[in-house]
């Protein structure tokens, strides 16, 4: 793999630029392989990436149905953040966090980290208390979040009216290393450094179906062939269910549309992400200037990677009060991704009923932010059998009644 860096940059200039390879390979795939993870975005190309790293397995393949960070990876609003209430969410989003803050290193890509900080305000009375008691669990947990009052709130980002006469603004939570990264680069950096230690990522592959012999996985059919396998990993979001149909099992989840939207690019006015959860809409500004403006889930259960208008009404209309501004603005584009949801709203990292299928899904609308984090996490789930980090997220939560209900907690999913 040919390294990154501004020398390379400066040689490649003079060279016409005729000098770069392929960021990852495109090889066909093999008879066999020791692990095949299914899903080719952030979660999978992680696992592979640690499972390579940390465990030196790289006999594996990553296969995607389409292309690589096709799915919810490429069509997130890319928040990063782990103020969360309950002791393993906690854990597992402040690993993943602090993982983002050296990953540009690591992977030698660039992939925009910005800890810009992230403020989630409270509109309500109900709000401020658990904002209140989850800025003290974090001090518990060791993560650096306080709770701002209104000023504080409108110095922070002064575009906010914190005087609005339905939703007015009673203070925040604010974490200041929270924020952004690039979504599609996370993906591409992964991609390229599992490339390099000899993992075969697999496009345009589309399981068909699991093959077991008796209660033991053996592989998977594919649109390009069969594949055997020693271990398989599911981490494919919203499909997630039909997968595991598949392989024998049920799971607890359903899937539904989340959307988002990006406004015509304006000069910078906006340094931070702002959460208005009670009215369900968070907002950034995107390098390029455009305000990436996002909601709640469509109230249906569906496959379609599009969204609904009433949902973008809904959402602009409530985030205009919050921010007059906007209302100024014309959209640009508009996307739809298919995200898998629990009951409790927290994530599915877990062993199965078949022997060496291994699940990770039930992210909903958080799991961008969790990349770095599951992918460490399930990775050495796979291999050693458990995870600190994964203990608490597995399929017997449900039948036990060990819910992590991060729904309540945090008073929105995302």
């Amino acid at each position: 793999m040919k390294r990154y860096s501004a020398f390379a940059i400066a040689r490649e200039a003079f060279r016409h630029h005729t000098g770069w390879t392929r960021a990852w390979r495109s090889p066909e795939p093999k008879k066999r392989y020791d692990v095949v993870i299914v899903g080719a975005g952030g979660h999978g190309l992680a696992t592979a990436y640690w499972l390579g790293k940390n465990y030196g397995i790289t006999s594996v393949a990553v296969l995607e149905k389409g292309w690589l960070g096709g799915g919810n990876t490429g069509r997130n609003t890319t928040i990063i953040r782990s103020n969360y209430l309950q002791d393993p969410s906690a854990a597992l989003y402040e690993k993943s966090r602090s993982l983002f803050e050296t990953m540009s290193r690591d992977l030698n890509y660039n992939v925009m980290f910005s800890p810009r900080g992230v403020l989630m305000l409270a509109q309500t009375e109900h709000e401020k208390r658990g904002y209140l008691r989850t800025a003290h669990a974090n001090m518990l947990q060791g993560i650096d979040t306080r709770f701002l009052g209104p000023k504080e709130v409108k110095e922070i980002c002064p575009i906010l009216n914190i005087d609005g006469p339905r939703y007015p603004v009673l203070g925040g939570l604010w974490q200041p290393r929270a924020g952004t990264a690039r979504h599609d680069a996370v993906a591409w950096g992964y991609a390229r450094a599992c490339s390099d230690m000899g993992m075969d990522i697999i496009e345009q592959c589309e399981v068909t179906d699991v093959t077991r012999d008796g209660a033991r996985v053996t592989g998977v059919d594919t649109t390009r062939g069969h594949i055997d396998c020693g271990k398989l990993g599911i981490v494919v979001a919203g499909h997630s269910g039909r997968l595991a149909e598949m392989a024998g099992f049920r799971l607890p989840i359903e899937s539904v549309p989340l959307q988002a939207l990006v406004s015509e690019p304006i000069k910078p006015c906006m340094d931070i992400v702002v959460m208005a959860n009670t009215v369900h809409g968070y907002m950034s500004q995107s390098d390029k200037g455009e305000m990436v403006i996002g909601g709640g889930t469509d109230s249906y259960n569906a496959y379609t990677q599009r969204g609904s208008f009433h949902h973008i009404e809904e959402t602009v209309r409530a985030l205009v009060e919050t921010f007059p501004m906007i209302s100024r603005l014309k959209m640009l584009r508009q996307w739809g991704g298919i995200v898998d949801m629990t009951g409790d709203r927290s994530p599915i990292l877990s062993k199965t009923p078949v022997e060496g299928v291994f699940i990770n899904c039930g992210w909903g609308t958080g799991g961008f932010k969790a990349t770095p984090g599951s992918g460490w996490a399930f990775a050495e789930l796979m291999v050693t059998g458990k995870s600190p980090l994964t203990d608490a997220f597995s399929l017997n939560r449900f039948r036990e009644g060990r819910f992590i209900d991060e729904s309540v907690a945090a008073g929105v999913a995302h």
